[in-house]
């Protein structure tokens, strides 16, 4: 015999989680030019490893500067690396961190490289916001996030949570190891930095960037792990860096918070939390 009870409704009924969360695991993922950095829900750890479509000297990368490059090379590194992870017969929920300036394309081909994992759902949140949770700062401030990745370096001004104002370059901690003799590559980014941050200030009628130069620019990514480049930043902004704890993971467990935060809200509805971007199937 099937009993079938009644929800319960009104103002003494409980919030119920996300329908999709009865069902499946959810998975928080950051698609690095150089690494692949994933957490599952439930498994209390981190997955980092190398963006390649399959290991070995015939290494092929389908992430190059911060761009996907090849849809179905990273669908079949996804499907490598986290198909057998994920319990059987789930459906997860997928929070993916994306470039700020790559915007609906790299959204799209994000979406499409995941639907190997046959995600109930997919949301995506920009890298910058998503190191700004996992640095638990205050997003009711402007704050200058500063991310400097393997391949790309990016520089981010929230406002109230939200992306107010970008720059990028396509250089990144790869470009100081690949530096030829006599090259100070760290002067490069560092320099690179300083005239996009010097960009923002002067084209900002808000005065926020300032505001948020002068609280200390919140400094993630490789980049932020060699001293060398820490200090060259310092110096040519002239102003404080704090550097995000454990920073080249920074991204993933921003989204991981975002992960967490999704599947404890109360909507039946499959809406998103407000501030993140649209769910698609």
């Amino acid at each position: 015999m099937t009993v079938v009870r009644r929800p319960r409704t009104g103002p003494g009924a409980r919030h119920r989680p996300w329908p999709l969360c009865r069902r499946c695991c959810g998975l928080a993922l950051d698609l690095g030019s150089a690494r692949t950095r994933a957490w599952i829900s439930g498994r209390g750890a981190l997955l980092d490893v190398p963006t390649v479509t399959f290991p070995g000297a015939g290494a092929h990368h389908p992430v190059q500067r911060g761009a996907i490059v090849d849809v179905p090379g990273t669908a079949r590194m996804l499907d490598r690396l986290l198909g057998h992870r994920l319990p059987r017969l789930t459906r997860p929920l997928v929070v993916v961190t994306t470039p700020v300036l790559d915007g609906p394309v790299y959204r799209e081909r994000a979406r499409a490289a995941v639907r190997v994992l046959r995600p109930s759902a997919v949301l995506t949140v920009p890298s910058a916001r998503a190191v700004a949770l996992a640095a638990a700062a205050d997003l009711a401030r402007p704050l200058l996030v500063v991310d400097i990745g393997a391949h790309l370096t990016e520089v981010v001004l929230l406002s109230d949570g939200a992306v107010f104002d970008a720059r990028r370059t396509a250089l990144g901690t790869v470009d100081l190891a690949d530096a030829d003799a006599g090259t100070d590559a760290s002067a490069e980014i560092g320099e690179a930095v300083a005239t996009m941050v010097t960009s923002m200030l002067r084209q900002d009628r808000t005065f926020l960037t300032a505001d948020a130069l002068s609280r200390g620019a919140l400094l993630a990514g490789g980049g932020a792990l060699r001293p060398d480049l820490t200090r060259r930043l310092i110096d040519r902004l002239r102003a404080p860096l704090r550097v995000v704890p454990a920073p080249h993971t920074a991204a993933v467990r921003g989204a991981a918070r975002i992960l967490r935060a999704a599947h404890g809200h109360p909507s039946a509805g499959g809406e998103p939390p407000p501030g993140f971007g649209p769910l698609s199937g």
